[in-house]
């Protein structure tokens, strides 16, 4: 005896259960296939935001209790987003699926044409040089958050953090072929051109159907419309026109570069000269290492590695020198070993000239702050306004009991 009738209805009304569970598990797919589709089409707006956000873990320290945790969790999450947000305009760029080709204005940097080359060349580039851009954007919030289990868990992780990123460095070294790391390893986002309103495109499309169905090649100048197509220019072109003078093509995205000053026109050309290092391979714009050159690199590298176990090692970490020395010297050291008779790029110059930059934050490290720094920024603060100064006492809390808040 079969079923009742009613029965079997219900059944047949009832969806399959494996398309429900099949439809539920791609819904998050789905969410995120519409997520990226969102941030190509609208990647100068989502930049925008992102400097926001950056801009509000500035003023959140101090504000409330544990307010350094919850702004450095936002700033990690940001930064974190931004490297999602990064990959994903870079491979929408490769695929040509957004305007805007490298401008005629404004070429590609010798760092960005480097660093492009590398992360679509080797897949193994690319995976070392995303853990340890993930790990410079966690390693302050990590210790945060082990410093809440002891001093002794803090400096451990610390360590950790430390030799990772030595470990991925020299890894990114191997992988170039005993060549010098730049700052940053990934390619930077390069501008994007803003795009234009609909009112725009459809009173360009309009004139676009115009020409069409003129005759004589649909020209604009044909049968006496040169007066309406220059009228039409002449509207348009402020709103066309970038920063720094620059034309915007609608259609193409493709930038013009500005015309010269009537009396400047020598080195307007002089500027649009090709140089050796635009015409150079792009992993011919660094020099591979060799011998000084080569151990100077490697010192640079394991410099903070070897002042975090010396620090994590010393009993009063407040007032011994000897962990601040060690650091000190060995990237003093570093910058002795390199060999400046080296032929070197333009690029090398710009990352040693950086990297003596970042010898200042060892000013805010170790003894050297407790003992000279602290006392300078003290007076500094009592000289400053009100709001000010209570922004650098802010500062002041983080640079006195984190590690990573000073690191280069």
């Amino acid at each position: 005896m079969g079923p009742p009738d009613s029965l079997n209805e219900t059944r047949r009304s009832m969806p399959p259960r494996r398309s429900t569970v099949k439809n539920t598990l791609s819904l998050p797919s789905q969410w995120l296939h519409m997520y990226d589709e969102f941030i190509t089409k609208n990647a100068h707006q989502v930049s925008q935001i992102e400097s926001t956000l950056r801009s509000l873990t500035y003023i959140i320290p101090g504000r409330f209790r544990d307010a350094e945790i919850a702004s450095e969790s936002i700033h990690s999450a940001v930064q974190l987003l931004s490297l999602y947000h990064d990959t994903l305009l870079r491979r929408a760029h490769a695929l040509a699926k957004l305007p805007g080709p490298p401008s005629l204005a404004q070429p590609p940097s010798p760092h960005s044409r480097y660093t492009r080359f590398w992360t679509f060349k080797s897949a193994l580039y690319r995976r070392v040089a995303y853990v340890l851009q993930i790990v410079h954007y966690v390693e302050l919030l990590c210790e945060m958050a082990a410093k809440r289990r002891g001093e002794q868990t803090r400096w451990r992780v610390v360590v950790l953090l430390e030799a990772v990123k030595a470990l991925c460095k020299l890894l990114l070294m191997r992988i170039t072929r005993s060549r010098p790391l730049v700052t940053p390893i990934l390619p930077e986002r390069g501008p994007i051109p803003d795009e234009p309103s609909e009112d725009e495109e459809a009173e360009f499309g309009v004139l676009e159907e115009d020409d069409e169905d003129r005759p004589n090649g649909g020209s604009a100048y044909a049968n006496g419309s040169a007066h309406h197509h220059h009228q039409y220019h002449n509207d348009q072109q402020s709103s066309q026109l970038g920063p720094n003078g620059e034309w915007t093509m609608r259609r193409t995205g493709m930038t013009l570069p500005s015309l010269p000053a009537p009396g400047d026109t020598s080195g307007y050309l002089l500027s649009r000269v090709l140089t050796a290092d635009d015409i150079k391979p792009a992993a011919k714009l660094l020099n591979r290492l060799q011998g000084r050159a080569q151990a100077a690199e490697v010192l640079h590298i394991l410099a903070p590695l070897v002042f975090a176990v010396a620090l994590a090692r010393s009993k009063d970490r407040r007032k011994a020198w000897a962990p601040w020395l060690l650091g000190v010297g060995a990237e003093l050291a570093a910058r002795q070993l390199r060999d400046h008779g080296l032929r070197t790029t333009p690029l090398e110059r710009d990352e040693w000239s950086r990297r003596g930059w970042g010898l200042g934050w060892w000013a805010m490290r170790g003894a050297f702050y407790d003992n000279v720094t602290k006392g300078v920024v003290a007076g500094v603060r009592g000289r400053m306004p009100g709001l000010l100064a209570g922004i650098l006492e802010d500062y002041e809390y983080l640079w006195e009991n984190y590690y990573f808040s000073t690191s280069s």
